[in-house]
């Protein structure tokens, strides 16, 4: 039976959860603070975790942090009712499987954690699953265009190559098209989240290891290094990778050896790599928190992926691909969106950008009646945004205007979040440390 984790102080909202989710088969701890929480992951592990985002004690991200502190492969997805998906964004980039918005829909909520367990892989539960049918439409904008010259321009080549891009924009889907036009394209590509590694984990996961290394090392493990051998090997979110396995990285990388966990044997690998960061790694650099030369050696060729915000000519044919995608999953039969609803689509700024489209057009798909899904189907933070935006002065209907007018908010939040870290901050909000400075001192932030 399904392990699941309830964290959700509202108690009558957590019982129907608790309820609903029992009879359809999951075996439920329901916890309401994160102290109790705490306690409950410390005497055993889960399959799923379902966070609310704020509690009396803290906030689901924090629980999240702990869990993956633990080498806890579960997956888990944080709840929001607070009309901020750049939480959710946050939450992504600390290993947030998937997220859902309040109110919860019953059949939504069932519907993504039947996904993710659907996803699960026994025998490598860190490596994404690997589909060729996993595809994603190209664009047809000036910014698509260059991105695929740059994808058909490297890939033929055995560089390595850096794609850099906010959380949601298709980073993977570049590195999975990098390599089916390489001529590594008939040996494995290896997909591993480096959001999900703890410190303990990882050089475990990449190098393996053998019986007896650590507590609970009970076999060998084959590396993902040596599974990739022939193919790619794609690290995403390399930034999360911890300073002791970015040097074995690196020796790996330049020698062309991995030496598993607790052995002395020495395994030849050939793989070519492709790194993925939301983050500017240079930046890190500065900072100390990753490697200079590891950066030079993985920074052969870098690819930036535009956010969709920038691409609103393609706006249309990722709407029209996802209602297709989401018919399929879901055996429903919507045909197209609400006019209004395309125009609210063009308006918002997206900041989960391709992996939030996706998710708003499921659940719309998932709630409509008909063959066409209108703007009450819409997630309540999209409706919260274009009813502020409703209010802002005529003159500033383009986008960039919109956005300065809640920048010092966002920023603040962040900051707030951060409790004052401001390299944190910065890296939360996608800038380096200098332009957050700059923001601070012309909002009047300290």
């Amino acid at each position: 039976m399904t392990k699941l984790l309830i964290l959700e102080d509202d108690i009558a909202f957590a019982r129907i959860l608790n309820n609903f989710l029992t009879k359809k088969g999951f075996e439920v701890t329901l916890s309401t603070n994160l102290k109790d929480a705490n306690s409950s992951i410390q005497k055993q592990q889960f399959d799923l975790y379902l966070l609310d985002y704020r509690l009396p004690d803290g906030t689901g991200l924090d629980l999240l942090e702990t869990i993956r502190s633990k080498s806890n492969t579960g997956h888990v997805v944080i709840m929001t009712g607070f009309h901020d998906v750049r939480t959710v964004v946050r939450a992504m980039k600390m290993g947030a499987a998937d997220y859902i918005t309040k109110p919860v829909n019953p059949d939504e909520l069932l519907m993504i954690l039947k996904q993710l367990l659907a996803k699960t892989d026994q025998k490598a539960p860190l490596s994404k699953p690997v589909s060729k049918e996993d595809k994603y439409v190209k664009g047809t904008s000036t910014k698509a265009a260059k991105l695929q010259e740059f994808i058909k321009l490297v890939a033929p080549t055995d560089m390595s190559v850096i794609i850099q891009g906010e959380s949601g924009t298709g980073k993977e889907y570049v590195a999975r098209a990098i390599h089916e036009a390489s001529k590594r394209a008939a040996k494995p590509f290896v997909p591993i989240d480096c959001g999900v590694l703890s410190r303990d984990l990882a050089a475990g996961e990449l190098f393996g290891y053998v019986k007896g290394a650590f507590t609970g090392a009970l076999i060998d493990k084959r590396g993902q290094f040596e599974t990739a051998s022939g193919g790619t090997l794609f690290l995403d979110e390399i930034g999360n990778l911890s300073y002791e396995v970015q040097i074995k990285l690196l020796r790996a990388i330049q020698e062309k050896v991995i030496q598993p966990v607790g052995s002395e044997q020495l395994i030849p690998v050939d793989i070519r790599l492709i790194a993925a960061t939301n983050e500017n790694l240079m930046e890190s650099v500065r900072e100390g928190e990753f490697r200079e030369d590891l950066y030079h050696r993985i920074n052969e060729f870098k690819i930036f992926v535009p956010p969709l915000r920038e691409r609103e000519e393609d706006m249309q044919l990722f709407v029209e691909f996802f209602i297709r995608e989401a018919n399929n999953d879901l055996t429903r039969d919507v045909e197209r969106l609400a006019p209004d609803a395309i125009q609210m689509f063009r308006n918002y700024d997206w900041p989960g950008n391709l992996r939030e489209l996706r998710n708003t057009i499921r659940r719309m798909v998932l709630l409509s009646t008909g063959k066409e899904a209108t703007t009450e189907l819409l997630p309540e933070e999209m409706l919260h945004s274009m009813v502020n935006s409703k209010t802002r002065p005529e003159n500033q209907t383009d986008l960039k205007a919109i956005q300065e007018l809640t920048e010092k908010e966002q920023i603040a939040r962040v900051l707030e979040d951060a409790r004052g870290n401001k390299s944190k901050a910065a890296r939360l909000l996608n800038i380096d440390r200098k332009t957050l400075y700059n923001k601070m001192e012309k909002y009047g932030l300290n």
